[in-house]
Parts: structure tokens; C-alpha cells; sequence
């Protein structure tokens, strides 16, 4: 009887990670693969949005367009993830996104996280040159949110796009 309680116990726990498995859940400290769900899916090009959180959490969406590029205000204003943005004198910058922070009153404020922005391009993430309302993208590139403490000076890009 002992046995069979033991290998029940077992089974158990297997289809349990099997379930955890099947559903997006991670059982070590790797991060799940985001998930695209694309807005306009019959357009013929598509563009990304990659959004990496403090916690390691990650989502993706992605926009379908038919011109040859599209811009960043745009491809975020199309994903449907919630973000926050302030004019500055050298153009808007992003407070929060996806909720994150939950509630501000200054967009950077001193030694506070903040969100990093990155183009990936031919499945090559850089770090943004100009903000996200400057940046053109193209067929299969996306913008990458990383938000990222204040004392990381080379904050690593976000995971890749996936189609």
C-alpha cells in the first residue's frame, strides 16, 4: 500500500509540472518565452512590442501594418499595452508601462527604476538612440521595455520578439 501511495504522490506531481509546463508556468528561474498576440494579423508586416518588468515578467504584443515602416508612438499606441508618457524639452519619455510603476509623481525620479529602451532589428537588440516617438521600425522589429534599476549603468536588452 505504502508503495502505491508513493507512486500516486509521484504521478501526481509529474502531470502537475506537466500542467505548469503546458500552461506558461516555469519550474526553474528561466523565463517563459512571451507570447505574441497580433493586432491586425492579416496586414502584411508586423512590428513588436517586448515589455520586460522588474520582477522578470515578460509580454509581447504584436501590430500588423501595411505601409513599409511604422512608428514607435504608434506600434504602442496599437498594442494595447497600457503606458504613461511626459513631453519633455528633449521630447516625450516613458514613465510607466504596463502598470509598472503603479503610481509615480516624477517620471525619473532620483535613484528610482526606470524603463530602458531598445530596437531590435534583425534580431539584434541595441539601446535606442532617440526616444520611442523618433524611432521608425519596419517589418519583424520591435521596441523592448526593460525596466530597470537606477544603479544599472548597461542594462541588458529584453528578451528577443518571437513570431
Amino acid at each position: 500500500m505504502r508503495k502505491h501511495l508513493i507512486g500516486t504522490s509521484a504521478t501526481l506531481a509529474l502531470a502537475l509540472i506537466g500542467t505548469i509546463s503546458a500552461c506558461g508556468g516555469s519550474t526553474g528561474p528561466e523565463r517563459a518565452a512571451p507570447t505574441p498576440s497580433c493586432v491586425n494579423a492579416s496586414a502584411p508586416h508586423h512590428a513588436y512590442v517586448v515589455v520586460d518588468h522588474l520582477s522578470g515578467a515578460t509580454i509581447q504584443r504584436c501590430v500588423g501594418f501595411a505601409s513599409d515602416t511604422i512608428d514607435g508612438e504608434t506600434l504602442m499606441d496599437q498594442s494595447g499595452i497600457e503606458y504613461q508618457a511626459q513631453q519633455f524639452s528633449f521630447g516625450s519619455a516613458v514613465c510607466q508601462v504596463d502598470k509598472e510603476p503603479a503610481q509615480y509623481a516624477q517620471c525619473f525620479p532620483p535613484n528610482q527604476p526606470y524603463w530602458s529602451l531598445f530596437i531590435e532589428t534583425n534580431g539584434q537588440w541595441a539601446t535606442a538612440q532617440n526616444g520611442y516617438t523618433q524611432t521608425t521600425l519596419h517589418d519583424k522589429d520591435a521596441l523592448g521595455w526593460r525596466y530597470v534599476q537606477a544603479s544599472d549603468q548597461s542594462p541588458a536588452p529584453p528578451p528577443l520578439a518571437r513570431e
